[in-house]
């Protein structure tokens, strides 16, 4: 009996020596599959995993800056496995409509249009997704970025984005930034048809428009018809329906018409504006007394200021205005926000200083054309 008894013990043993490895697999499974995984936090850079990132979201819709809804993109350090999880367990975004980039995937990136984002969540290397965040999110919209443990790496903010919110989770520091308004990397890719560095497309539609006049026309032939019917626009050199842009808009500024300026008469008869309305806004100047200058009478803003408040990147820009309020939009960049442009250069008038000679008009026209500017000469 002792011998058997022994022999059983013997046999119970080995038996829960074998079972160990399966224990162990099962006990895995069960933790994993109880919603509390077990990490291992060396395998992917991101910090946040499906039980953290939640209780986030849910703490910024709290505080009002994330609502059901918006369209958003979270940027992956890594392999983003667990991020598309957290999103479904908050039930504030949906998944389908929520974009999950890698930060190495600069097509995938590139293929998000300019301001169509609310909401965008980027891991620690905010310096290497900035571009494409400001580029994509639109102005109003909120960019929250989990800053790094490196005392040794600052954060910079954008000077076009405002700090409403800093907590921390976890071992993770997490700002969230409202942007206010267009940096200028923004400015120059969210132009459609031009822009500073224009492509390859685009300069040789640019090269088709009209020769500039060296000499001034006589004011005759000037005021006629004749040099814009020979005026090539830039939607027929592009093949532009014009139909892609969610808003067009045409600017005069100038005298009023009992000063001798244009109406916006001219626009509309031979524009190709393709049936297709245009948000019209005329700019009265007014003439310094002490110079002789014209300036815009929202001077308390600037003219550049005043595009900049008014006008989106992605929007069809027409604008007419004389040289002097252009050379202003150059120094500031905001003629990065115009796609057509008609430039009035009136010759000096009994050698007002204020005016600029011909040449420097033509100087000014030259540059602009360089820059990549549709520009045309304006006699009217």
């Amino acid at each position: 009996m002792r011998v058997l008894r022994l022999l059983a013990q013997s046999l119970l043993l080995a038996l829960i020596f074998a079972t160990f490895p399966l224990l162990r697999t099962v006990l895995s499974d069960a933790s994993t599959s109880s919603g509390s995984p077990i990490l291992e936090p060396e395998s992917d850079p991101d910090l946040f995993d499906a039980k953290v990132l939640p209780l986030l979201i849910h703490d910024l819709a709290n505080e009002g800056l994330l609502k059901t809804g918006d369209n958003a993109v979270f940027v992956s350090s890594g392999s983003g496995n667990g991020i598309g999880n957290a999103i479904h367990i908050s039930e504030i975004l949906n998944v389908n409509d929520t974009k999950i980039v890698s930060a190495a995937n600069l097509d995938r990136q590139r293929s998000i249009p300019g301001e169509a984002l609310d909401f965008a969540f980027t891991y620690d290397d905010f310096q290497t997704t900035s571009e494409f965040i400001d580029r994509t999110l639109k102005v109003g919209g909120i960019a929250v970025v989990q800053l790094s443990n490196d005392p040794s790496s600052a954060f910079d903010k954008p000077f076009n984005y405002k700090i409403v919110y800093l907590r921390r989770f976890q071992a993770a520091n997490i700002l969230a930034m409202r942007k206010t308004g267009y940096g200028d990397a923004n400015l120059i890719t969210q132009r459609r048809l031009l822009g500073y560095h224009a492509n390859e497309a685009k300069k040789a539609a640019l090269e088709n428009l009209e020769d500039v006049l060296l000499e001034p026309p006589r004011a005759a032939s000037g005021k006629s018809s004749r040099y814009l019917k020979k005026t090539r626009y830039l939607p027929d050199l592009m093949g532009d329906s014009l139909e892609s842009y969610p808003r067009r808009v045409f600017i005069d500024v100038g005298l009023p018409e009992k000063e001798g300026g244009s109406g916006n008469g001219w626009f509309a008869k031979n524009y190709p504006t393709r049936n297709l309305d245009f948000e019209m806004y005329k700019i009265e100047t007014v003439t310094e007394q002490s110079s002789g200058k014209e300036v815009p009478q929202v001077e308390e803003v600037g003219m550049s200021d005043w595009l900049k408040h008014n006008v989106k990147g992605g929007e069809y820009v027409v604008m007419k205005a004389e040289a002097e309020v252009v050379e202003e939009m150059v120094k500031s960049k905001a003629i990065r926000l115009v796609d057509e442009l008609f430039l009035e250069c009136k010759p000096r008038r009994n050698g007002n200083g204020s005016k600029k000679t011909y040449w420097e008009c033509l100087a000014l026209y030259g540059k602009l054309r360089d820059e990549g500017v549709a520009v045309h000469q304006w006699w009217g």
